[in-house]
């Protein structure tokens, strides 16, 4: 009997220019260490030099990471058509949706999100759709139950038709195919007319909330009078799908308990929350996991999936989750704001792929259910024997028998259609024990947060959950769809784009200097040295601030005093940095060329990757700083979400936040060190790469200078509390270095 066709197949990914060009790099900059030694070495010790020559060894580290983590890309490809000609039952999946507050997190958002993932081409009486709202909000209620009304046409229309795209906001932005039947014509006009209803209502019901009255279908006594820090549980069944394939998915909401004595840890505890109360009403082997603005956009997204966790017995014992990459439907043109991260998936992320499997990026995830429960590879797992006793249970999961009892039963082997229990979901006993497991003191004296579930300590919980899974030694694979699997919203203003980076960066310090670290990973753990190589080179991002910052101060020094920290004119030397400088940015313009964008994109990344660095992340050292120093927690700041109609042109906007301090100082004092540089009337030293740099920065931050120019035209221009600031600064810096010469 011929042997099965693999459901997937990997292959490797040839780059021999790219591998040429990043030993090019890397020895260059070995070659300007060796410089800086003797130097030190035949003239002496120079405060100049030692601090260059640190600066440099941190880059030379964070470019040897670089190469580690990309030296063997791979792809993998999926075949469904081959997954579905086999004669199985599908696995169960609960897929989880967060949203946070209603007003940075529009409801229609949300509801595109949900109404694509209920119309995924997969069996819907096995898909269980929950939604955690963290901002307790009867808005968001109200638009699930008036999307569940759509999703009866909607829903239908898209298996007829079988649309691709099926958050209705995205199909319905272009008209359909002038040469589709007429009854196409008609149902499509239809679908969009209700779809125009829907948003109607909701856009009414967030201008009027204290208008609504008991016609709207749905009980809203729950909410009234509600403190969103500080509320009950609140569970709704929207919908039960009775066993039938082609109805709705379930459809649940669920806002957890809030107590203002309970630290509810973000966006962690939500979905731990999720992960309990799913575990005793639908209990799916397998969960996915979106964020509210991440509309599906792969219909059989869900397939391509179990073609990894079910091609073979091997990869049941060895593959933990399944990440796709991050898209986004509304990226601007050129990626003004440098967080489309184009780049950094195609070249990073199929590095990654090449070791021990992608980070968990926290959207757009499939988890194997026990894996989340903290079993380890090929079953040398928890409970696995079923010996454990109760007061093992209870110290691990909690106090809740119905939970406990799923959570032994996701362990089995045998349960890959359906959770426990099979039938009966959603029983009164059911729901009361939802309700208790999502109480806001459940977790008290269990291991929830530490060793299973998504894992706490970190406003970057997805990749320390994920950290936390790879050392045990599961692997993950990365599926880069064609469609892509999801598209997002990115943050179409700076202030949003700079916020998400420090968070970001905040997160992963968070992680580097904690238990979980990387290090301790491959030394006590199962994590491979060039997984934690990669790990390092992202959980890293924060402190790369300081020597760029260092960096990009000596250049104004040195044309300030007089001075000179690169190699003269004088010097064979001086090529070393002029070719470092070349190959760098011709190995970045290549690498845009490549994924298809334009030159104008590689001159934003690179203008914002210098203002990511020295803006927000300097400020997520800072947060991490004051945290162990046990100043104020760490709060983790919701990304602004916003609807197609709110993106603007790409335009800079400013606000007064001290992010913009250091950026704006950076930008006045390359002014200020070219200008003395530029009037200075003996002969300058041979600093002409020093004026190279500066010009570079001031190009940079260009934006800033801008700013200041648009001084009181609004949201345009530089505050004044930033402008002043960066001027003293600025005047202290230059004051110093007159200081310093003078002695």
């Amino acid at each position: 009997m011929a042997k099965p066709l693999p459901f997937y197949e990997r292959t490797t990914i040839k780059r021999p220019t790219q591998r040429a060009l990043d030993i090019a790099i890397f020895i260059l900059l070995i070659s300007l260490l060796a410089y800086r030694v003797l130097l030190m070495y035949n003239h002496g010790f120079s405060y100049l030099q030692t601090i260059a020559f640190l600066c440099e060894f941190w880059f030379s580290f964070v470019w040897f990471l670089a190469i580690i983590t990309r030296w063997n890309p791979v792809d993998y490809k999926t075949y469904p058509q081959r997954l579905l000609k086999r004669e199985m039952e599908f696995p169960a999946v609960d897929i989880f949706v967060t949203t946070a507050d209603p007003v940075l997190e529009p409801p229609i958002i949300t509801v595109n999100t949900v109404l694509s993932l209920m119309a995924l081409d997969y069996p819907a009486n096995k898909l269980g759709c929950y939604i955690s709202d963290d901002g307790c909000s009867a808005l968001t209620l109200f638009a699930l139950n008036e999307a569940l009304k759509f999703a009866k046409i909607w829903i239908p229309f898209c298996k007829r038709y079988d649309v691709q795209v099926r958050a209705p906001f995205m199909y319905f932005s272009t008209p359909p195919h002038l040469h589709s039947s007429t009854q196409f014509l008609n149902d499509w006009e239809t679908l969009k007319v209700e779809y125009e209803k829907l948003e109607g209502k909701i856009k009414e019901a967030e201008e009027n909330r204290n208008g609504w009255n008991e016609e709207i279908g749905i009980d809203l006594a729950a909410f009234s009078n509600i403190n969103t820090k500080h509320h009950p549980t609140i569970i709704k069944t929207l919908w039960e799908n009775k066993e039938v394939s082609d109805e709705l998915p379930h459809l649940i909401y669920i806002s957890r308990e809030k107590s203002l004595k309970h630290h509810h840890h973000y966006k962690a505890g939500a979905m731990n929350v999720l992960t309990r109360v799913s575990g005793v009403l639908t209990n799916a082997p397998y969960i996915l996991n979106v964020d509210c603005d991440m509309f599906v956009n792969n219909p059989q997204v869900v397939l391509h999936a179990m073609c990894v966790f079910l091609n073979s017995k091997d990869d049941l014992k060895d593959i933990g989750y399944v990440q796709t990459p991050q898209c986004f439907y509304d990226g601007l043109k050129d990626d003004p704001f440098g967080n489309q991260l184009v780049v950094v998936f195609e070249y990073f992320g199929r590095g990654i792929m090449g070791l021990q499997g992608p980070f968990y990026g926290g959207t757009g995830c499939f988890h194997r259910r026990k894996v989340l429960y903290a079993q380890f590879p090929h079953h040398t797992a928890y409970f696995l024997n079923g010996k454990a006793s109760e007061q093992e249970l209870i110290k691990t999961f909690g106090y809740s028998k119905t939970f406990t009892k799923s959570a032994t039963y996701a362990f089995k082997d045998d349960q890959n259609t359906s959770g426990y229990p099979p039938k009966g979901l959603f029983n009164t006993n059911n729901l009361d024990a939802a309700n208790h497991v999502a109480g806001c003191g459940y977790e008290i004296s269990t291991t929830w947060g530490s060793k299973i579930g998504w894992i706490y300590g970190s406003t970057s919980e997805d990749v320390l959950t994920g950290l936390v899974i790879q050392t045990r030694g599961w692997r993950s694979i990365f599926l880069a769809l064609n469609p892509p699997a999801f598209l997002g919203c990115a943050p179409s203003q700076l202030v949003a784009s700079l916020n998400q980076q420090k968070r970001w960066a905040t997160g992963f310090l968070q992680v580097l200097f904690n238990k979980h670290c990387p290090i301790f990973g491959t030394l006590f753990g199962k994590l491979q040295w060039r997984q934690c190589a990669a790990y390092l080179w992202m959980l890293t991002w924060g402190l790369r601030s300081i020597p760029e910052l260092s960096y990009a101060l000596l250049p104004a020094y040195c044309l300030i005093t007089n001075s000179s920290f690169f190699p003269t004119m004088k010097e064979r030397a001086i090529f070393i940095p002029i070719f470092l400088f070349i190959i760098y940015n011709f190995q970045q313009l290549l690498q845009y060329k490549e994924t298809g964008q334009s030159l104008r994109a590689w001159w934003n990344n690179q203008k914002m990757g210098r203002v990511n660095t020295i803006c927000a992340w300097l400020f997520g050292v800072r947060n991490v700083v004051l945290n162990f120093l046990g100043g104020k927690e760490t709060v983790f700041e919701v990304t602004k979400k916003e609807t197609c109609c709110e993106v603007n042109l790409g335009h800079f906007t400013f606000d007064e936040s001290p992010m913009f301090v250091p950026g704006t100082t950076i930008m006045l004092l390359q002014f200020i060190a070219l200008f003395m540089s530029f009037i200075r009337l003996e002969r300058p030293r041979s600093a002409v790469l020093e004026v190279v740099c500066s010009i570079w920065l001031l190009l940079c931050f260009w934006p800033f200078l801008k700013g200041i120019f648009m001084f009181g035209k609004g949201r345009y221009g530089l505050s004044f509390s930033t402008i002043y600031k960066s001027v003293a600064l600025a005047l202290l810096f230059v004051l110093l270095c007159q200081t310093t010469t003078m002695n």
